[in-house]
């Protein structure tokens, strides 16, 4: 049981956190790979060895560290983490075997500072911090068990259709095998899809955001190609580009994410770029049953090669009198370069409209910061990031 001393113990350890840094939870994850190399199914190894995944996980061990008397303060984190568990389908069993090598990371880390009651004290915090995850996730799961269409574990989807919306992104239709129907989700969020490429060890699980309004049938998602400039990147996601064919079987996992669209009154504006533009797809057409909202979309990519989607987003916007504007970095558009709001902050909703963006960081960044020099409040501005979580 967490009592105050543990929670005094654990705040007194924070240097020695910050200390360590991310090699701390490098350590840790080599460590678990090594002793436990079943796990491996259930991470993203890609993340791994690009670091971002070792970022990521001390950041949520030092922000547990400093709030752990005020876990509202991680709500968000907790619900956005939990989503993204379920999507690995995490299970209970697997939090004992990361308490394990989290604990014994610290001890070989730490040295003599990690004391007796040092070792108490962060058993006990992991351990009800696990039982926060545990008990969420088993509600998410029970959830997407009961509903229509709903399914726990891994189900047995058959590719229906590959199609490509432009020179990188290719969109796959899964149906489900049993002829079923599939659960509904909320226009944003995503599915995890589990495959074995040829070059992997392991299954890979990923995440791809969802590109269509629900329908009860089926589930498409849009998939980049990464070129072999990104060093480590695209397995999954060049597997299905090179060796996913219609009538093939993929298992997928239940939809999941805390990145959608809340149905309002309020003004719409959309913001992605490259092939952030996925689940706005999915945001758009839900928008257009709806028919409550005023909807800006904004998109920026590298020219109309790779400008996916655009007779499909083109024709929802005039349906629908939407505003639309798009940057490209080369050719012809209507504005030419980086995203810049200023050329549009007249139309845009600044004082009373939810934003949503999704795109490469480095661009969300961007936008997040434009806006709040515009006089958006961070309660209005929502965004989702592609793999590992980083705070922008």
């Amino acid at each position: 049981m967490l009592n105050e001393q543990h929670i005094s113990i654990v705040k007194s350890t924070i240097p020695l956190l910050e200390e360590a840094g991310p090699a701390l939870t490098q350590h840790f994850y080599q460590r678990m790979f090594r002793i436990n190399p079943e796990v491996q199914d259930i991470f993203n190894m890609t993340n791994q060895r690009t670091g971002r995944q070792g970022v990521a996980l001390f950041e949520a061990i030092a922000a547990y560290a400093k709030n752990i008397e005020d876990l509202a303060a991680l709500t968000s984190a907790v619900e956005r983490i939990a989503q993204k568990h379920t999507s690995f389908n995490i299970q209970a069993e697997h939090y004992q075997i990361v308490g394990h090598h989290l604990i014994e990371t610290l001890r070989e880390l730490a040295g003599e500072a990690f004391s007796a009651e040092v070792e108490e004290a962060w058993t006990a915090a992991y351990l009800f911090l696990a039982q926060v995850f545990i008990d969420r996730e088993g509600e998410l799961y029970l959830q997407r068990k009961q509903a229509v269409g709903g399914w726990e574990n891994a189900r047995e989807f058959i590719v229906t259709d590959k199609k490509y919306e432009s020179a990188l992104v290719a969109s796959f239709t899964f149906t489900p095998a049993n002829g079923e129907k599939v659960l509904d989700y909320l226009p944003g969020q995503y599915i995890g899809v589990e495959v074995k490429p040829k070059s992997a060890e392991y299954n890979e699980i990923r995440q791809y955001s969802l590109s269509q309004s629900p329908n009860g049938q089926d589930y498409r998602i849009s998939v980049k190609r990464e070129g072999a400039e990104m060093e480590h990147q695209g397995v999954v996601s060049n597997h299905l580009h090179d060796e996913v064919k219609v009538g093939d079987s993929v298992m997928l996992y239940a939809p999941a994410g805390d990145f959608f669209y809340v149905e309002k009154e309020q003004p719409v504006v959309l913001i992605s770029a490259g092939v952030g533009t996925t689940p706005m797809q999915a945001m758009l057409q839900s928008l257009s049953h709806s028919k409550k909202q005023n909807v800006t979309y904004l998109h920026a990519c590298n020219d109309r090669e790779q400008h996916s989607f655009i007779d499909e987003t083109s024709t929802l916007v005039a349906a629908n009198e939407w505003q639309q504007s798009v940057w490209y970095l080369e050719g012809e558009a209507e504005f030419i370069g980086q995203m810049d709001l200023n050329a549009v902050s007249n139309t845009l909703p600044l004082v009373e409209g939810d934003f949503y963006i999704c795109g490469p960081i480095g661009f969300m960044d961007h936008v997040v910061k434009q806006l709040e020099l515009l006089g958006v409040s961070r309660d209005r501005i929502h965004y989702e990031v592609f793999g590992p979580h980083a705070n922008l």
